[in-house]
């Protein structure tokens, strides 16, 4: 128990939760030997594979997590989302996620909440202890509340996310330099505020696993150049992870969790691309970058990962498919995605979901009309600029899975068997003893 705690009286159990960003349960426990902080973590409390989300995209990955409740609840389906009787689209901030954090019924608890990292959360909120905005944060100066978190954040050179650009170079040393820094000003900043010890909640994200594996994950599959260096970034998240661990107080409840699998990466899908080849979609002109660039007749279009929506009319500014024919024209394009072969003759996609079986709730108006989930190894692209083939590559070598996300609960009487994203925040709602109705979750308590 924690010297603010002792000065509160205050008996009400604490969760510390930190995310680590697409980090995939089967890699961790391949290498439970090198990584002894959470093979600890799993033996003493639970651990597990866990589903992630239809689509398994961080923007729409973590608002969902934090929520608990499905992208038709949060509004957010991922990167890029189309504005309501639109071809516009925009990119979802904090403020675009119509569902409550599990923050914000700590705060209407009357507890406090510590937030620091967490993507799409800028602007940070005010009625938190504190926050710092996590991914598409423009900074420090505006993505960090209050004062005193700034000025910390400041002096620690804190990075909003690690430097990308530098992992589409041959030479990697330079970008896993940066992740590495990167990674230990997360730390920091994690271990300064676990030690300060006034919060009820602190919910912290390591997003740049999520780079990392996006670079270097067929590295580490294939025993590429950049195995070794893989391997240490991960030994050195464990002992940072060992460290928060041990500087918990014993009220406190660790979670550790990611919000979607990795596998390597083969093929980049260009679907627009696709669907304009086999006559779904057009152009007005040559000159065409932006979903408001399709022509009229374009009778479907797909907007990243892997989400299709039919130029309905009277939904589309100008759409092209008459109510009266959406199911067929849907069922159509349904199977054409589902036969889609790659270059190695493997099919593209796993499964393709219609937008009933996974979307439901007060904003599911933008909701896409079908999602694949893509089988390992295609990474399923978007775009408008257009490009000359279907499948291509690109800097990657890593990409999501909707499958094998990780899930550690420091709790012996936890289970973690046939259990999805939608289930973790129910779970730390149960461990902090937070009243909520059930009935508006998605997912179940696991304690």
């Amino acid at each position: 128990m924690g010297l603010f705690d002792r000065i509160r009286g205050d008996d009400d159990p604490r969760v510390a939760f930190f995310g680590i960003d697409g980090v995939p349960y089967s890699f961790l426990e391949d290498h439970f030997d090198e990584f002894e902080n959470l093979a600890a973590l799993a033996d003493e409390g639970a651990s597990g594979p866990i589903d992630s989300i239809v689509p398994p995209e961080s923007s729409a990955c973590w608002p969902s997590l934090t929520t608990g409740v499905n992208p038709g609840e949060t509004g957010v389906y991922g990167f890029q989302d189309r504005e309501v009787g639109s071809y516009d689209t925009y990119v979802p901030m904090g403020r675009d996620v119509q569902a409550t954090r599990l923050w914000d019924r700590v705060a209407d608890a009357g507890r406090d909440a510590t937030v620091l990292n967490v993507p799409v959360t800028f602007p940070p909120q005010r009625n938190v202890q504190r926050m710092v905005s996590g991914f598409l944060s423009p900074g420090v100066d505006k993505g960090a509340y209050p004062d005193e978190l700034r000025e910390y954040l400041s002096g620690l050179d804190w990075k909003m996310d690690s430097n990308a650009k530098l992992g589409h170079k041959d030479d990697k040393s330079e970008f896993i330099e940066n992740a590495h820094e990167t990674l230990e000003s997360r730390f920091e900043a994690f271990k300064h505020y676990v030690q300060q010890d006034d919060w009820d909640l602190l919910f912290g994200v390591f997003m740049t696993t999520d780079r990392v594996n996006h670079f270097l994950y067929k590295h580490y599959e294939e025993g590429g150049e950049y195995e070794e260096e893989f391997l240490e970034f991960y030994r050195t998240l464990d002992t940072y992870l060992g460290e928060l661990r041990q500087n918990l107080p014993e009220d406190v409840t660790m979670v550790v969790a990611s919000d979607h699998g990795f596998t390597s990466l083969d093929y980049e899908v260009h679907f627009n691309e696709w669907l304009r080849q086999e006559g779904w979609l057009s152009y007005e002109d040559d000159d065409h970058e932006e979903l408001g660039d399709i022509s009229d007749d374009t009778e479907a279009y797909s907007l990243i990962p892997g989400r299709f929506y039919v130029n309905l009319e009277g939904r589309e500014p100008r759409g092209s498919v008459p109510e009266s024919e959406y199911e067929e024209k849907r069922d159509q394009l349904k199977a054409a995605i589902e036969g889609l072969e790659g270059p190695d003759g493997r099919k593209v996609v796993d499964r393709v979901v219609e937008k009933e079986a996974a979307f439901e709730g007060d904003h599911d108006d933008i909701a896409p009309d079908l999602v694949a989930v893509p089988n390992y190894g295609f990474d399923l692209k978007a775009g408008f600029k257009g490009h000359d083939d279907v499948f291509g590559h690109g800097p990657r070598n890593g990409m999501h899975s909707f499958d094998n996300a990780s899930l550690f609960v420091d709790d012996p009487d936890a289970t973690v068997e046939d259990v999805n994203l939608y289930d973790i925040a129910p779970t730390i709602l149960d461990l902090l003893e937070l009243d909520y109705d059930a009935a508006e979750l998605d997912g179940r308590s696991l304690v």
